[in-house]
């Protein structure tokens, strides 16, 4: 009987013996899970009009460097200021460390900067730069095409077109379809024409048509009150802030008959005029200064990723500039540049 409280005793040593070898293993096969199950860091990526080709360029280039890079895009649309504060509350729920934005209004700056502050969130604008009180803010990092590069490229490739035909420049005029309120489509516009009153085009036949939309009805109402101003122009280059903007001028001046012989019209950003270059028949859209969407979407996101995987801050302004393509050589271009 003296021997009983001796067997309890070394019968609870093993019972705890036991359950701490457990605890050891199951201590060391938490440590020992692969490194691959830990969570991919995620961005957002907004744009504010998701079904044009050139954002959803951009958004393929951001998925290429998340591929590449191991991070997930969350991609939205944001086509005014209550879905952007939607979507900036959505992908911190989603767990998105910052996001990159085009903004539907760059008045909305200084208000998207704050909801990202209160949810923790680093930003990087791409295209269009915030604006807050009139100013660009020069604090936010910025990926986007150099507007004054690839404006004075467009009216310098019209100079160049118009003169290899041989048009004298007292029967030609140019269509200057604008958009003011938008700093970098009045840069664009403005560097263009600057670039032809350079090359020797006379101001007083340079005539601007405002947009009150930034889309190709909205240009092409524009061209058309224009043209109706001036009936006397027999030859008309065409110029805008985009590719939309010149497309529509270019329906505009063909309902009026003129066609690729007496029209020439240049775009800028090349990914939403290959349909109209890939058409059998040539039209009065002679070509577009091409600048690489996945090329901005790859490089904005990855340098948002390094800056909150690794803490790189990115610079404050990166630039693209453009090159002219044309039905002869877009294709080859594209597929280049990985949009074809």
């Amino acid at each position: 009987m003296k021997s009983l409280p001796f067997f309890c005793a070394l019968l609870l040593a093993g019972l705890t013996c036991l359950v701490g070898c457990k605890r050891k293993e199951s201590s060391a096969g938490a440590s020992s899970e692969p490194a691959g199950a830990t969570e991919k860091i995620k961005i957002g990526f907004l744009v504010k009009q998701p079904e044009e080709p050139w954002f959803q360029y951009e958004w393929r280039g951001a998925d290429k460097a998340g591929a590449q890079d191991g991070f997930e895009t969350i991609k939205l649309g944001v086509a005014d200021g209550e879905k952007v504060m939607a979507a900036i509350d959505n992908i911190a729920v989603a767990g998105a460390k910052g996001f990159v934005i085009c903004t539907p209004e760059v008045q909305l700056g200084p208000t998207i900067m704050s909801r990202a502050k209160q949810k923790g969130l680093k930003v990087i604008t791409v295209d269009d730069q915030f604006v807050s009180g009139g100013k660009i803010m020069g604090d936010v990092p910025y990926v986007g095409m150099s507007a004054s590069q690839i404006g004075q490229a467009q009216g310098e490739a019209l100079f160049a077109e118009m003169k290899k035909r041989g048009w004298s420049l007292n029967e030609v005029g140019v269509c200057a379809v604008t958009f003011e309120e938008l700093d970098t489509a009045r840069e664009r516009t403005s560097s263009s024409i600057a670039a032809l009153k350079a090359a020797g085009f006379p101001e007083a036949q340079i005539f601007k048509a405002p947009q009150k939309t930034t889309d190709i009805p909205g240009s092409f109402d524009a061209a058309s009150i224009l043209l109706t101003q001036k009936p006397d122009v027999k030859k008309w280059l065409i110029l805008g802030m985009n590719d939309s903007a010149v497309m529509g001028a270019v329906r505009a001046v063909e309902a009026r008959g003129f066609g690729p012989d007496t029209a020439i019209g240049i775009g800028i950003n090349g990914t939403d005029c290959i349909d109209e270059l890939r058409k059998p028949k040539p039209t009065a859209f002679f070509g577009s200064m091409l600048v690489s969407a996945p090329y901005e979407g790859f490089t904005s996101a990855e340098l948002l990723y390094k800056w909150i995987k690794d803490g790189v801050q990115p610079p404050m302004d990166t630039r693209t500039k453009g090159i002219l393509i044309t039905r002869e050589n877009f294709e080859a271009i594209l597929k280049r540049e990985g949009i074809l």
